[in-house]
């Protein structure tokens, strides 16, 4: 019963095949394989329109990467106050940026309100040249609450960042659970609703080491080859990553894969509720929180299931925790199973 992290999960049956049927042979490296061409011309189809796109071997060069492209060293980047980039990249976006500055907000439910943003905006401009001047807005799709924008709520945040001048980023990390529960379409998501850039995940959703930096605008793609070169990121044998992103796409299997990781998830949380157990968030994409007794704690982990702790000042308003409750994270993946949740929700009743 290991629900700590999709990351803990192994690879998909299609995507390991992937891997090995790419392997005979000789391709050419740094991404001029026909492969890679292949899978960039397949992302391009996905978003209905023209893109640049540059595979990583991790989310957190995805992000790092594409923050450092749109922000000069002496910009803000906006972002929720516990998203991915603020509280577990350690400073890589900083780093990649060569000094840019995080700047955290706060956000009920894990995700930026529009009056948020422009508050944050209007604080962080003007004031040359001695204040960090905001230069992008990065959102996390889904959120760390697991909890999902909507094509709405894109737009708005969009309409704001770029009325002053700001880039939209996309944390993608689990951007295929958000598209599978929405039901809606890649581009009404992202560059429909005003992203410029979005760092797409595979990993946690069954690759074994694949993300994308799809750039909706290819022109302010510029250097961007560079720039993943020079922090060490350029996959000699890169063919490996297209086939896993090939793999991923194919007959919809990052939807399918998804879709079951968000299911496992609603079971997980309608087994909290039957034993009386509220998921502190509404649980939208495969994640779900919950505060849990301390003895139950122990329970749960006596009897073999693996989870993370958050801290409980995460909560949202108006919830108060007692001394000994926890604030726990259970993440599903495609890898999670039925019984899996049947025997979890056996101790669950046994406490």
């Amino acid at each position: 019963m290991n629900f700590a992290s999709d990351n803990t999960a192994g690879i998909a049956p299609e995507i390991l095949r992937a891997l090995a049927e790419a392997n005979p042979g000789f391709a050419l490296g740094y991404g001029n394989d026909d492969l890679t061409r292949r899978v960039e011309r397949q992302i391009g189809e996905l978003f209905e329109r023209e893109v640049a796109v540059f595979l990583v071997p991790t989310g957190t060069a995805a992000n790092a990467l594409a923050l450092a492209h749109l922000t000069p060293p002496w910009g803000g980047v906006l972002c929720h106050a516990q998203s991915h980039i603020m509280t577990d990249e350690c400073g890589a976006p900083e780093f990649f940026g060569g000094g840019l500055k995080l700047i955290g907000l706060p956000g009920d439910n894990g995700l930026l309100a529009p009056e948020t943003v422009a508050a944050a905006i209007a604080r962080y401009s003007g004031h040359r040249p001695h204040q960090v001047n905001a230069a992008t807005l990065s959102l996390t799709q889904a959120s760390e609450a697991g909890t999902i924008y909507r094509a709405g709520d894109i737009a708005e945040l969009a309409r704001i960042a770029h009325a002053h001048g700001l880039k939209v980023h996309m944390d993608g990390a689990r951007f295929a659970n958000a598209v599978a529960r929405l039901n809606a379409s890649p581009a009404e998501l992202t560059w429909k609703a005003g992203v410029d850039i979005l760092s797409f995940g595979a990993t946690k959703g069954g690759a074994m080491a694949a993300e994308a930096v799809v750039f909706f605008d290819p022109s302010i793609a510029d250097a961007m080859h560079e720039r993943r070169k020079r922090a060490g990121h350029l996959f000699s044998k890169h063919r490996f990553l297209a086939a896993q992103f090939e793999a991923f796409l194919a007959r919809d299997t990052w939807l399918r894969l998804a879709r079951h990781a968000n299911a496992m998830a609603d079971r997980l949380a309608e087994r909290l509720r039957s034993a009386g157990i509220q998921p502190v968030w509404p649980v939208e994409a495969n994640i779900v929180f919950a505060l849990i007794p301390e003895r139950l704690d122990g329970k749960l982990r006596a009897g073999g299931a693996a989870y993370y702790v958050r801290e409980s000042d995460r909560l949202p308003g108006g919830m108060q925790a007692d001394a000994t409750d926890r604030l726990a994270r259970f993440v599903t993946s495609f890898a999670t199973t039925e019984d899996e949740i049947a025997r979890f929700a056996e101790l669950l009743q046994k406490r």
